[in-house]
C-alpha cells in the first residue's frame, strides 16, 4: 500500500480508537503532502512515493530539531511531544541505511566517477541520494563524502 493511502487508513483507525496525538500528527502529514501536491500541480494524480518519502523525512527532521531546541530551552515536556511525533513519522519511512552502508555506497559512486576533487562533492551527494531512495540521511552522506574527498 502506498504511504499516502496508509496514512489515510491509519487516521481512520486512530479516530475510532480515540488516539488524539496520532490523529493530529497524521492529519498534519496528510496536509503537508496535499500542500506539496497542489504546489506541484499534481493534486489529482498525487506525488510519487519518493517525493512522499522526501517530505516525510523533512517532517521527521523538523520534529528532531524542535525537540532539541525545547530541550535546550528547558522544556522537556514539549521535547517529548515532538519526539513522539517523530517516532510516528518514522513508521512511514523506509529503514535508514547505517553509516557503514552509506560509506560503502559513497565509495562505489566515487569509484564509478573516477578521479574526483572537492568540486565533485555535489555530484557525488546527488548520485548517492538518488541510489539510496530516501534511506540515507543527507547529513550523513555529506559528512562521509567530505571525509572521503579530503583524504
Amino acid at each position: 500500500m502506498i504511504i499516502k493511502a496508509q496514512i489515510d487508513e491509519d487516521i481512520k483507525r486512530a479516530m475510532l480508537a480515540g488516539q488524539k496525538t496520532l490523529v493530529t500528527t497524521l492529519r498534519g502529514l496528510k496536509s503537508v503532502i496535499l500542500y506539496a501536491e497542489v504546489a506541484q500541480g499534481v493534486r489529482d494524480e498525487g506525488l510519487d512515493e519518493s517525493s512522499v518519502i522526501e517530505i516525510l523525512s523533512k517532517e521527521q527532521k523538523k520534529r528532531q530539531e524542535s525537540a532539541d531546541m525545547y530541550t535546550q530551552g528547558g522544556r522537556p515536556d514539549r521535547s517529548d511531544a515532538e519526539l513522539v511525533e517523530k517516532r510516528i513519522i518514522e513508521k512511514y519511512l523506509p529503514t535508514q541505511l547505517t553509516e557503514n552502508e552509506v560509506e560503502k555506497l559513497v565509495s562505489e559512486v566515487i569509484t564509478e566517477i573516477g578521479t574526483v576533487k572537492m568540486s565533485d562533492m555535489g555530484k557525488i551527494i546527488t548520485t548517492v541520494k538518488g541510489r539510496s531512495k530516501g534511506t540515507a540521511d543527507g547529513a550523513t552522506i555529506s559528512k562521509i563524502v567530505k571525509e572521503k574527498l579530503s583524504s
